[in-house]
């Protein structure tokens, strides 16, 4: 049997990082993966740890501690820019994984269909991490680096998810594509974060999940939107040809060449919803 590890506080999770544990923060991913055999690994729990939930904001944005829950972020008072994570916070799991599912367990776990990721890549969001000898932050994009693999070293804890504030009104929406409307893993999703200014889109942040090793953000989608009229008539804007980052495979849930087609409806919908 392996030991078990409950601190509460940073310093003293640091040093049980040196035996090497298996990280948990809600669980809803560990304990399913183990059902029918006995826990032997060493086991750090860090849901006790002072500073580590709760979301926090100042001048240059918000701060969204790593054992935050989903249902904790859907009551929190945000602006409309968190409207996509929060819908996709609805529709993790059922409600009991919300109430215990955990915001940095998601992008740890770095599953190519994690609901929350697209989100925040369409936030820009970075990851704060600590470890014994530093502090540091690495932009999302660079931190799930495969499936179920992220530039976190053995010996870090992520500790927080930052969220830029925007320079002008932005407002954010999120869709997930799946055989039924909860409790089941994407077939596709996507993200939308637009900025507003003077009726026009200032800047432009789309994501795609679910359709490749990890999920990407569309580059030509999001330069053929700056500058468009804030209006209805940004769903034309959405092309085949912008989804040549994404990389869909064909599996149970559906073909590569499915998920190409549904993507481009998902992102048209995406940005209808978004219009005024």
């Amino acid at each position: 049997m392996g030991h078990y590890f409950r601190p509460r506080h940073l310093e003293e999770a640091l040093t049980a990082l040196r035996r090497r544990p298996v990280v948990l923060a809600g669980g809803t991913d560990f304990y399913p993966a183990r059902v029918g055999r006995l826990v032997d690994e060493d086991v750090l729990d860090i849901s006790w740890i002072e500073g580590l939930r709760g979301v926090t904001a100042d001048a240059l944005g918000w701060r969204l501690g790593a054992t935050t829950t989903w249902a904790e972020l859907v009551e929190a008072d945000l602006p409309p820019l968190f409207d996509a994570l929060k819908q996709a916070a609805r529709e993790v799991g059922g409600r009991q994984i919300q109430n215990t599912g955990t915001l940095a367990g998601n992008l740890c776990n770095a599953s190519p269909a994690a609901d929350g990721v697209p989100c925040l890549l369409a936030l820009d969001a970075e990851v704060e991490i600590v470890g014994p000898a530093e502090r540091r932050r690495v932009p999302l994009r660079r931190f799930i680096t495969g499936p179920r693999a992220t530039a976190l070293a053995a010996d870090e804890l992520v500790v927080a998810i930052r969220v830029p504030r925007p320079g002008q009104d932005a407002r954010s929406a999120f869709l997930k594509l799946g055989a039924r409307r909860y409790l089941v893993i994407s077939i596709a999703m996507a993200a939308a974060t637009l900025e507003i200014a003077e009726g026009g889109v200032a800047a432009a942040r789309i994501a795609v999940g679910a359709c490749s090793p990890v999920a990407e953000r569309l580059p030509a989608l999001e330069a053929a939107l700056l500058g468009a009229p804030f209006d209805a008539r940004l769903a034309e804007r959405v092309d085949q040809a912008q989804l040549a980052p994404l990389s869909p495979l064909d599996d149970v849930r559906g073909s590569a060449d499915y998920r190409r087609d549904a993507v481009v409806t998902l992102l048209r919908r995406l940005l209808v919803s978004l219009a005024p």
